[in-house]
């Protein structure tokens, strides 16, 4: 049965979406099919850009270090970005412009001057090497790059055409100087208010390369701006019960930047959101769980979003009560799974808060499902129910067929959110689409009585040993629960008899005792089915961090292709 919480928010964005409220949904006809959109959404992203960095003109925005900046700072500074694009550069609508930086206040004013000019906003992987990058390059066939240092160093020698523009991190006029431009007469980002459309094409976001070279996921405005607009109708809704409980919501929001823009959880939901919502965002340049302490405690930071070590990193540091962290209510994650030990442990880290988790994809500009306080703590195991008015769900098998409430079959996601396809590959857009318009997210899950999506693995990483299917998420799950795991990645070995095997590659907590391969399955064999347990031969521990790809994910295709060879050499 629905909870008490459910049944509330059911409520609220009931009223939310109806004649007259922010979020009215009215039928749009994309590619045959019927799906709701937000009937006072805006047209663009720059259409977006302009009203609420207006309307929060004076509202502090951007923490960068020294750098402080307001919403309308923001917006002149990105004014003169797109100017300088255009008259400089000769960026015209639709060129694909990309940004190869690390994260910093000059990243968000790009974009947005990128957006403005009418360009297309192609975010790069900010960790790829020379070569990833040259690659990212070709691929979305890159006018201009606006590169760091550190970025336009990597590419140098390397394969590509596109005019590199070097910007740094250091104020906005100081860092941007080489695409700035005051307006002379009428702003070429005002004129392109005039020009620019819905369908245009507004962003090419990477995937993130487990599966061979990345491909580039473009979206139209129209797909970006209701992704956006999906989150603010949730942070609405949040809102609005939080109040009807006597919360003091009167503080401005506030958020702290751990994740990288260039994945979509750094861009949607984190960075884009923020100009609807007024929130402050705080930057810090790379990951340290007693800077994020420090940060959240000082600029009294009320919302934190990043993949699931980070926040269990912060409610198990040493120095956790030297912060005071009351502000903050949500501790979010997305990206990964979130280890079902984790969630208890954060909510009794951070009693005021509660941990919250997302589900979405680069594909879905973010949108998909959430699961939320009471709910989380209640059924942790899963990533919530379809995020409303937006997103249809359904669970498919190979043919497209929908399934019964409880069967595991393909996650599948129909919104107008979602994006339209990759780019220069039409076969692999094809594929990633059914028929009538739902986009196959690659996962196997179910959905239970209440309609709570349960994540049982990746479609193409589940391991089949001897007919049996075992999860991958299931066994991380089982060795995460042993206190001294600071992280791990379970795959697939082949095996002559069985076909596959299960393998695990496991690295304790720094200053905790070693745990041998025979420690760990005795372990594991007290709360798991044998067949799922790996062999001792089949459990590796390590000493170092595990790979990670450009979303911080743990590299499982690389550390597969590793041990697969190890054995082939034992």
């Amino acid at each position: 049965m629905p909870t008490q919480l459910d049944t509330a928010l059911e409520h609220i964005i009931g009223e939310l979406t109806k004649d007259g409220q922010p979020f009215k949904t009215v039928p749009f006809d994309r590619d045959g099919v019927e799906m709701p959109a937000f009937a006072m959404a805006p047209p663009t992203m720059a259409h977006y850009f302009a009203h609420f960095c207006n309307e929060h003109k004076d509202v502090p925005f951007l923490v960068d270090g020294d750098l402080r900046l307001t919403f309308g700072e923001t917006y002149a500074a990105a004014v003169c970005v797109a100017e300088g694009l255009v008259k400089h550069h000769g960026v015209k609508k639709g060129d694909r412009i990309g940004i190869a930086a690390r994260n910093s206040a000059n990243w968000m004013i790009a974009y947005m001057g990128i957006i403005m000019a009418g360009g297309c906003a192609t975010l790069l992987n900010g960790f790829w090497a020379g070569d990833e990058l040259a690659y990212g390059i070709r691929l979305a066939e890159c006018k201009i790059v606006l590169a760091d240092a550190g970025r336009a160093k990597r590419l140098e020698g390397t394969d590509h055409s596109a005019k590199i523009v070097l910007i740094d991190h250091t104020a906005p006029a100081d860092g941007l100087s080489s695409v700035w431009a005051a307006p002379d007469g009428t702003a070429v980002a005002m004129t392109m208010l005039g020009d620019l459309t819905p369908d245009d094409i507004a962003t090419i976001l990477y995937t993130s390369g487990s599966t061979g070279n990345s491909k580039g996921a473009w979206s139209d405005h129209r797909g970006v701006v209701h992704g956006v607009m999906s989150y603010v109708s949730q942070s609405a809704m949040a809102k609005i019960l939080l109040e009807s409980q006597g919360e003091d919501v009167s503080d401005q929001p506030c958020a702290l930047i751990a994740v990288p823009l260039f994945h979509v959880t750094g861009e949607v939901p984190l960075f884009l959101q923020s100009y609807a919502i007024a929130r402050k965002l705080v930057l810090m340049p790379k990951w340290d769980a007693e800077e994020a302490l420090r940060l959240m405690d000082a600029e009294k930071v009320t919302y934190f979003v990043g993949v699931p070590l980070m926040s269990y990193e912060m409610a198990t540091h040493p120095n956790r009560e030297k912060y005071d962290l009351s502000a903050c209510r949500s501790f979010a994650a997305g990206g990964a799974p979130r280890p079902v030990e984790h969630v208890t442990k954060i909510k009794q880290a951070f009693p005021k808060g509660f941990p919250l988790l997302g589900y979405g994809l680069t594909e879905t500009n973010a949108v998909g499902c959430g699961n939320f306080n009471e709910n989380y703590m209640a059924k942790p195991g899963s990533t919530g129910r379809a995020s409303q008015p937006m997103v249809d769900l359904a669970i498919l098998d190979d043919d497209g067929n929908k399934l019964e409430q409880g069967s595991i079959g393909e996650v599948c996601i129909r919104s107008i959110a979602n994006f339209k396809g990759y780019w220069n590959n039409e076969e692999a857009t094809k594929e990633a689409f059914t028929e009538d318009g739902y986009f196959r997210t690659g996962d196997l899950g179910y959905l239970d009585e209440d309609d709570y999506l349960f994540i049982v693995d990746r479609k193409k990483d589940i391991i089949i040993r001897g007919g049996e299917n075992i999860s991958c998420i299931e066994v991380e799950d089982a060795i995460y629960a042993h206190d001294d795991i600071a992280e791990c990645s379970v795959f697939g070995l082949p095996d002559e008899r069985m076909g596959e095997v299960p393998a695990a590659v496991i690295r304790v907590k720094d200053g905790r005792d070693p745990l041998s391969a025979a420690q760990m399955r005795e372990f594991l064999l007290t709360n798991t089915a044998p067949f799922k347990v790996p062999l001792e031969e089949h459990i590796f521990p390590v000493s170092e961090v595990l790979p990670r790809l450009g979303t911080q994910k743990i590299d499982k295709k690389t550390l597969r292709a590793e041990y697969t060879e190890r054995m082939k050499s034992a």
